[in-house]
């Protein structure tokens, strides 16, 4: 069997644009144009506090999205590979901390943190595909706890606890790529792309034997596909995603530390993947947005209610368990089920709702 006749995703359906991605559905137009004039009715807050945060978050969720959606690969170090691309970004650039930072050319040292990062992901990758189910879990989790305490105890390269501040990006055309209105665009431009490319991806023939060996990896070993090898260079891919996710978010904060990759952010990303739905790439951007509200709007309901506003991580919490107990497949699952009862109750025929009472 070719590798385009490898077991393809159910559900994991990805309408693509151009010649073989497949036909755009309206919705997608609709939400890319409203997006690309959102600056013209919403402020500097909502376009940089939530939409760009959410991009951020989006973009890292996306990868550990990829490697659970489209490889059955759960890694909690997604967060990690985003951090590390950060502290690159800031060791090899510029930053408030002159004494360490090398201040190489944006040119430069924005590809080279780029590929530490897929590099570290790859390495990751080599000794946590050799596991399964909750021991990937585990030992991602352990190297992203290593990666949060070694950041902490070093202060000749992290710089300690304090990490940097004063990480912006480069200025490029004239623009100060910080503002409001302009990060928006270079975070929402970043995102469509990263979509793209795990769209594209998915459906090439690496991301369908990637698929195939997700839902049986004998099956394409005796076929003679590599599975290590696939599995691995999705751990690579996924890394790219991430570190562009993390270079972006690192650049909104204009800081990087120790808690950036903190255990507390590490399975925040699994649980913007799982609330916005695992199964599709527009999920992680869906959770994210959802995480970035109640983690924005929740101390203001705490404060309201009388309550401590440092609980607003309960608010989150709450609704995390709420998708998960009505919607194992997210929000998108919900949204898949409302449409699927508004299909029902339309007439085959006329396409109008069925008469009260009609079978």
């Amino acid at each position: 069997m070719a590798v385009n006749d490898a077991p393809r995703s159910g559900g994991l359906d990805a309408p693509l644009l151009g010649s073989g991605f497949g036909r755009v559905p309206a919705a997608y137009w609709a939400i890319g144009f409203i997006l690309l004039i959102m600056p013209v009715f919403a402020g500097n807050f909502w376009l940089f506090q939530i939409f760009g945060w959410s991009f951020c978050l989006g973009i890292i969720a996306l990868s550990l999205m990829f490697l659970a959606g489209y490889g059955g690969m759960v890694s909690l170090v997604q967060m990690t590979v985003a951090a590390l691309a950060g502290y690159a970004v800031a060791i090899l650039g510029t930053s408030g901390v002159q004494q360490i930072s090398l201040g190489m050319p944006w040119w430069l040292y924005i590809p080279l943190a780029i590929i530490i990062a897929a590099v570290f992901a790859t390495l990751v990758g080599a000794l946590a595909v050799r596991t399964e189910g909750i021991y990937t879990i585990m030992i991602t989790l352990a190297i992203a706890s290593a990666f949060f305490y070694f950041t902490r105890q070093n202060y000749d390269i992290f710089n300690g606890y304090n990490g940097f501040n004063f990480v912006v990006p480069p200025r490029l055309f004239g623009v100060d790529w910080r503002q409001p209105t302009a990060f928006y665009y270079l975070s929402l431009v970043m995102a469509a792309l990263c979509y793209l490319a795990v769209l594209y991806v998915a459906r090439s023939p690496f991301g369908l034997a990637l698929q195939g060996v997700r839902d049986n990896p004998r099956r394409m070993a005796a076929m003679g596909f590599n599975v290590t090898a696939h599995r691995i260079a999705a751990y690579t891919f996924s890394g790219v995603i991430a570190a562009i996710g993390g270079i972006l978010l690192v650049w909104q904060n204009t800081q990087v530390a120790p808690f950036t990759a903190g255990i507390p952010a590490v399975i925040d990303i699994l649980i913007i993947a799982v609330i916005g739905g695992i199964r599709r790439p527009i999920g992680p951007f869906v959770g994210a947005f959802i995480y970035v509200l109640l983690s924005t709007f929740s101390p203001d309901v705490l404060s309201s209610f009388g309550l401590s506003t440092e609980r607003f991580k309960l608010i989150v919490g709450l609704g995390f368990l709420a998708v998960v107990f009505f919607s194992p497949d997210g929000a998108l699952g919900l949204w898949d089920r409302w449409r699927e009862r508004q299909r029902k109750n339309l007439d085959p025929l006329t396409g109008r709702p069925k008469a009260a009472g009609a079978a």
